[in-house]
């Protein structure tokens, strides 16, 4: 398959997305020891039906960057492209960092292992949910590193908003296991769903 115009897109955008790809590819294995990790103790998965939504969303981001640069002949103009590859540089980092802290219990999926308590070292002293703070980062910096800007504003945009649906149901799986669901119920005026039990992935 070739993609449109791709005689047009710039090996240097190529390189990028494919690295970004194998740093989601190395991710989603992580995710997979780690979801085996959290079966084997017991986990719940909350919001699993929405899971597809994340690979959605991201897949069309990377597959946005390329086309857009393609067909709307993005050029790359060096005080943009490299001030967003530095803060794609950090955004590495503090997922790096987000990993390192939490450990088997880091995952892409809400995985709520009972009896544990909330990671409150790490970035999570500094920041609710870092990691998330790194994806939306990213979302907005990793297209305009060749000025992708319709991709960026527009994955930015859903994005937010699903992830602010995304943290509200992982907040609530955090205070359901820490048995503390009733201010949350009053403040949502619904109840918290039961999680799924974790199977470990084959």
């Amino acid at each position: 398959m070739t993609l449109p115009g791709s005689d047009t897109v710039p090996r240097g955008a190529l390189v990028l997305v494919a690295a970004v790809c194998c740093v989601r590819l190395v991710e989603l294995s992580v995710a997979r020891r780690n979801t085996r990790w959290a079966a084997a103790h017991g986990g719940v998965e909350y919001g699993h039906r929405f899971y597809p939504v994340v690979i959605v969303l991201h897949t069309c981001l990377l597959l946005g960057i390329p086309l857009e640069v393609a067909l709307a002949h993005r050029p790359f103009v060096p005080v943009l492209g490299w001030s967003a590859v530095a803060v794609l540089v950090l955004v590495q980092a503090v997922r790096g960092w987000c990993m390192h802290t939490l450990g088997p219990r880091w995952n892409t999926r809400i995985v709520v292992v009972p009896g544990l308590p909330p990671v409150d070292h790490g970035p999570y002293r500094y920041l609710r949910h870092p990691n998330y703070t790194a994806v939306v980062l990213e979302g907005a910096a990793l297209p305009m590193v060749h000025t992708a800007w319709l991709t960026a504003v527009l994955f930015t945009s859903v994005n937010t908003v699903f992830l602010a649906f995304w943290t509200r149901m992982e907040e609530r799986a955090l205070r359901f296991n820490a048995g503390s669901d009733g201010p949350l119920r009053i403040a949502s005026s619904k109840p918290t769903r039961p999680g799924r039990a974790l199977r470990a992935p084959g």
